[in-house]
């Protein structure tokens, strides 16, 4: 059995000056930081962590205007994203570990491949965003055109504000029956909904991040051209998605319908992607898009797997002709 390694939290001063909470998992090996999700923080690790740390070291940060990561009350965007990672590099000496992101983290990671000269790969964990129109196959442009819409604007409405009603207890209690469907440890969920909890002037809780952050995350996510941005990378580059559709979203019935339609369209892009571009390849992971918390040995593998060629120089190599 593999003896536990000591877990630290720290904090780095990113270049604007504010503070990026960090979660050193230790480990010894090939240099990893682990990025989470929209909405979500470092705890989202917990599983999947330990096991990298294994055979890496391992290291997991909340994205600015998350979880501990001050920043929530200034915009939002991608480069500044991307700078707070180099300062977490640089500060913990590991400037040239691959980074490993999930959801939105998947995306900063692939933009780490540009803006960071020493990250040597990534792996982007189902983060693809709500992508095109023209990639809903099946529907009426206009029609998915006001859904979209109708999906940003409950988003936006939600940023940041007081929780109603039954407040963090209705959303514990929302988490607790999202991770029974899904057959994971409630209590996972439950660690990451206090991990990102705020609390404003007049003692309301809310979720991280707070509205000016949040809203600037929200127009960033949907501005950025993910495939363009593939197709320039000349560093490794590995595209998890996830093989199993979400549960249904409460009050959105026709959300289903939607997703079926995108996720066509997704995949038959990621195929042609890996057909077309040198330094991508694309895999799937047997769970939905909470994968970390469902399949954290199958992604643990699919990321020690991507080092190991990496490392080897097995990554981005032409197939032998003739």
């Amino acid at each position: 059995m593999t003896a536990a390694h000591e877990v630290q939290d720290i904090w780095v001063v990113a270049p604007d000056g504010v503070e990026i909470a960090v979660r050193d998992h230790g480990g010894n090996g090939p240099a990893l930081l682990l990025l989470h999700g929209a909405g979500r923080n470092l705890v989202d690790w917990e599983l999947v962590g330990p096991l990298l740390a294994e055979g890496h070291r391992v290291v997991a940060m909340d994205l600015r205007g998350h979880g501990k990561s001050g920043g929530g009350g200034e915009p939002w965007a991608f480069a500044k994203v991307v700078a707070d990672v180099g300062a977490v590099l640089e500060e913990l000496g590991i400037a040239g570990a691959v980074v490993v992101g999930h959801s939105l983290g998947g995306m900063v990671a692939a933009c780490c491949l540009e803006g960071l000269d020493g990250t040597l790969g990534a792996v982007n964990l189902d983060g693809h965003g709500m992508g095109r129109v023209e990639q809903y196959v099946g529907l009426d442009r206009g029609y998915v055109e006001r859904r979209l819409a109708e999906v940003r604007a409950f988003a936006d409405a939600a940023m940041g504000r007081p929780l109603p009603g039954g407040g963090l207890e209705g959303v514990l209690a929302y988490n607790a029956a999202m991770a029974e469907e899904l057959g994971i440890r409630g209590e996972l969920l439950e660690t990451g909904v206090r991990w990102g909890v705020g609390e404003d002037a007049n003692g309301e809780v809310y979720l991280r991040p707070e509205r000016v952050a949040g809203l600037g995350m929200q127009e960033a996510m949907a501005g950025i051209d993910l495939f363009g941005l593939y197709r320039r990378v000349r560093k490794p580059l590995l595209i998890a998605r996830a093989l199993r559709p979400n549960p249904s979203t409460p009050g959105m019935p026709w959300m289903d319908e939607l997703m079926a339609a995108y996720v066509k369209g997704l995949h038959a892009d990621l195929d042609e992607l890996a057909r077309t571009e040198r330094w991508v390849e694309v895999a799937g992971v047997d769970a939905t898009h909470a994968m970390l918390l469902e399949r954290p040995r199958e992604v643990a593998d699919l990321v020690a797997d991507f080092v190991r060629r990496v490392g080897a120089g097995e990554w981005g190599v032409p197939p032998q002709r003739g």
